[in-house]
């Protein structure tokens, strides 16, 4: 087979790459645009050699940000409390997430059946966001439960062997548990929330990193938009290329594609320009104050480079 044809300034991007650490987490919203910028050669068009580090959940990427040891990474709505205290900066938004479910063992039809019983959650993911807001609206706390913390692998063997009456997590995880609990019950979704509640992803950047090289900040958002814009041409084919990448089914990847909302480059650039990026954070951080999360969370336009997203 010939070689691909490199043009001159593809050359001169592969000549000056950076390099950079880039995290993100083994399923279809935490790898797609990853996987795409990887398959599709875009890291390299954009000058950046990626040093690429899988991770479980976005809260240990903030904490590998804080230390210095990655300089972009991807995080769920759930971390997002995160940046909004300063931890680190948002430099663009990935998809409006719809996976999360609060699940429950057969016999559990509603979140208020799930006071005084033990339920599982990955702390400060999506899954405890979605968990507390079903608690709200049922008129209960976290408090009237049993919380048990785990990570999200410990809750699909947990939920599986019924050590756990329900559980905040999310697809393809609920796909996986369903096919050894088949009659689970999903009693709240994210879709429940939305519009009023928007879940966005997002990929954040070292602190550092922004107030050092905005040029490979710039690099980086490029890659994304490009990446995020194949996807959104061609969701079937990101769903492969993410499974060719992560060496897994596909079957898993593409239940979990049908429960995002996905929105164009162009799409993300009005909504960064007009206010509408900000107004789902600061929904966001209204949720993580009413939690008990923080206190005094900094205005989405000081975490948020919305000017640098849309000018990249």
């Amino acid at each position: 087979m010939a070689a691909p044809i490199v043009g001159a300034t593809t050359r001169a991007a592969y000549a000056e790459a950076k390099p950079v650490r880039i995290g993100y987490i083994a399923d279809y919203f935490g790898t797609s645009l990853t996987a795409i910028a990887t398959d599709q050669n875009l890291w390299a068009k954009h000058g950046l050699e990626p040093d690429l580090k899988i991770f479980t959940n976005g809260p240990i990427q903030i904490q590998a940000l804080g230390a210095g040891s990655l300089d972009f990474g991807y995080v769920g709505p759930g971390a997002l409390w995160l940046p909004a205290t300063g931890k680190a900066k948002l430099v663009a938004i990935n998809v409006l997430g719809l996976s999360d479910r609060v699940i429950a063992q057969k016999g559990i039809n509603s979140v208020a059946d799930l006071k005084g019983k033990k339920v599982g959650v990955p702390e400060g993911t999506s899954g405890d966001m979605l968990l507390r807001l079903g608690l709200a609206k049922a008129g209960m706390t976290i408090s009237d439960i049993e919380v048990v913390k785990m990570d999200p692998s410990t809750v699909v063997s947990a939920f599986a062997s019924k050590q756990i009456d329900g559980a905040g997590i999310w697809y393809p995880l609920v796909g996986i548990i369903k096919k050894t609990v088949p009659d689970l019950v999903e009693v709240a979704k994210s879709d429940d929330f939305y519009p009023e509640n928007s879940f966005p992803s997002a990929f954040v950047a070292r602190n550092e990193v922004i107030a050092g090289d905005v040029d490979v900040v710039r690099k980086f958002i490029a890659t994304m938009k490009e990446a995020n814009d194949y996807r959104v041409a061609d969701v079937p084919r990101s769903v492969a290329i993410t499974a060719k990448f992560l060496g897994v089914p596909a079957e898993p990847l593409e239940v979990e594609s049908r429960n995002g909302k996905f929105l164009t480059t162009a799409e993300l650039v009005a909504a960064s320009r007009d206010g509408t990026v900000a107004n789902w954070l600061k929904g966001l951080n209204d949720q993580f104050v009413a939690f008990g999360k923080m206190q005094n969370p900094l205005d989405p336009k000081d975490y948020y480079l919305a000017d640098l997203y849309a000018g990249a």
